[in-house]
């Protein structure tokens, strides 16, 4: 990395002089991704991103021009600028010079949603007891869960969030993992964007008078796990 600027409001462990100084002539290495975290270790240390509701990242190749809503911006030795946006600044950077510095800003995860396999999903959720989006959004059982994902699992697995875990049958369960996957396999396929499929609930979520894809029934809005949430009130019967 050559040069570097920040809107000092989106650092969270560290100033933007400090920031500068330990990532300038340092080469990215492959970027990792666990939950909602991208992990960007350089030969030394790592750039930690969290995008938020409203994260992403632009090359500039593909916007010459600097947005208002740019936050950080690191210019490459080789040309070229990537650029973090963030609208809410809901997300965040830091600085981990180590992988224990990496793994306290994170704070206690679980396994990636995305690649957690059926076995272990069970085995985790035999340990709870609390509602279904309350756990699906709980990121020390499995991350990578949002507001957004949970709210098209829950409907796709036909499950009311506010189910208590400890109720639901084996098969119920096996429901609730399949979706996950599908919902997060397409949401990482479109760069992270919950697709507005006709089908899906994110088609009509949040609109006046919106009623549900599959039973044609309105739709409810309610509270759980502290989160607006929709949910069709025939097809994720209490």
């Amino acid at each position: 990395m050559r040069a570097m600027w920040c809107d000092p409001t989106i650092l969270r462990n560290t100033s933007p002089r400090s920031l500068g100084a330990a990532l300038r002539g340092r080469r990215f290495e492959e970027p990792t991704r666990h939950g909602k975290w991208l992990m960007c270790w350089t030969d030394g240390p790592a750039l930690l991103l969290h995008f938020g509701m409203t994260g992403e990242l632009v090359w500039s190749g593909d916007e010459p021009q600097r947005h208002r809503w740019d936050r950080l911006a690191l210019r490459f030795r080789e040309g070229g600028e990537l650029r973090y946006r963030n609208m809410r600044k809901l997300g965040g950077v830091w600085l981990a010079h180590d992988v224990l510095e990496a793994s306290l800003a994170m704070g206690p995860l679980g396994p990636d949603a995305l690649t957690v396999r059926p076995k272990e999903f069970r085995e985790r959720l035999a340990h709870r007891r609390g509602g279904a989006k309350a756990t699906l959004m709980d990121q020390s059982f499995v991350a990578g869960v949002g507001n957004l994902i949970a709210d098209e699992t829950l409907w796709q697995a036909r499950l009311h969030p506010r189910r208590r875990i400890d109720s639901m049958s084996s098969e119920e369960r096996d429901r609730l993992f399949d979706a996950m996957h599908s919902v997060l396999r397409r949401a990482v396929d479109g760069h992270d964007y919950v697709a507005r499929r006709r089908s899906w609930l994110t088609h009509v979520r949040g609109q006046p008078g919106a009623r549900c894809p599959r039973c044609r029934t309105p739709l409810a809005r309610t509270v759980a796990a502290g989160r607006t949430t929709y949910l069709c009130p025939r097809c994720q019967a209490g």
